[in-house]
């Protein structure tokens, strides 16, 4: 799959292209509907599939004090757009200046001039253009006026319409089993392992800690049972703790998995720190709570690395 993170970096005879655009926030089952049906029209025409997408999201120009959290970063974005099979995705660096085109200059420009549209695949509510004043019906005229066809997809038949709201509520709850129902995968978080306090080695359980930039929505605070990915790809089973572990004073809130089966040598030997590395949440074990003492929080430690263990045998 091919990236471009502007307009001149698309090479000019990369088309004919069927084309969507949107934020993909998540790439949850209704965006994979869409790009499935992407795939399938340019299969059918003889085509190239593309996606345009915008960063950063629109909502962090125009209302940064309430955007909502991102639910993956750009890089898993990505990753996960060539893991569907898509021919190209155009990155489009999202400003203020950019979002004053008219939904007339912003279809010609990109979707005609840059991508060769043959089609464009939307939904019933898309929106585009100066204000958002560009619709279903606007997209259609441009259409007829410019050469390409328009296709609608029905997202009909759901109890509930897949959307990163919804992500995002599940999330919030910590109900990972939910998030994943909608994403079609498991939720993870991806960033580097730093150095944290050193606490859960001195309790025994040594943890590799996320950084605090680390991209993906946190989840609810709480155990849960999951995996951890390394930089070699190696998938370890872990118990996963999120939150600022109440039993301590002065801990900031953060994300630490807990790898089960550890190779048997020395703590210094397994090292982590450095690599980037995914954390993905299985089920939530239960929530924060803050324990009389370290006595009473190891002993519920292990029964969190036995509860692990037993869903993960499951997983």
């Amino acid at each position: 799959m091919q990236i471009w993170n502007s307009l001149n970096e698309v090479p000019q005879d990369f088309g004919p292209c069927v084309v969507t655009l949107g934020n993909f926030d998540g790439l949850h089952r209704g965006h994979q509907e869409v790009l499935a049906q992407v795939r399938a029209e340019a299969a059918a025409r003889n085509a190239r599939s593309v996606a345009l997408t915008f960063d950063p999201h629109p909502a962090l120009i125009h209302r940064p004090e309430s955007a909502p959290a991102q639910i993956m970063g750009l890089a898993d974005k990505m990753v996960a757009m060539g893991d569907l099979g898509l021919d190209g995705v155009l990155v489009m660096p999202y400003s203020l200046e950019f979002a004053q085109q008219s939904p007339e200059e912003f279809v010609k420009s990109v979707f005609v001039d840059a991508l060769g549209a043959c089609a464009v695949v939307v939904g019933h509510d898309v929106r585009f253009g100066r204000g958002n004043t560009g619709d279903l019906n606007t997209m259609v005229g441009l259409g007829a006026e410019l050469g390409f066809d328009v296709v609608v997809v029905d997202d009909e038949g759901h109890d509930r319409r897949w959307s990163s709201t919804w992500v995002r509520e599940a999330l919030g709850k910590g109900d990972v089993d939910t998030a994943a129902q909608v994403l079609g995968r498991r939720h993870s978080m991806s960033g580097e392992v730093v150095h944290g306090a050193a606490r859960g080695r001195e309790l025994g359980f040594p943890t590799a800690n996320l950084s605090p930039d680390a991209c993906g929505i946190i989840p609810a605070d709480g155990v849960y049972a999951g995996w951890l990915v390394d930089a070699d790809q190696h998938r370890w089973p872990a118990a996963i703790s999120v939150g600022s572990n109440p039993t301590f004073v002065g801990v900031n809130r953060q994300v630490e998995a807990y790898v089960l089966d550890r190779p048997a040598e020395p703590v210094e030997a397994f090292d982590l720190y450095g690599q980037h590395v995914v954390v993905e949440f299985v089920q939530r074990l239960r929530g924060m709570v803050a324990y009389t003492g370290p006595e009473a929080l190891i002993e519920q430690m292990h029964q969190d690395v036995l509860d692990s263990r037993e869903i993960l045998r499951e997983h």
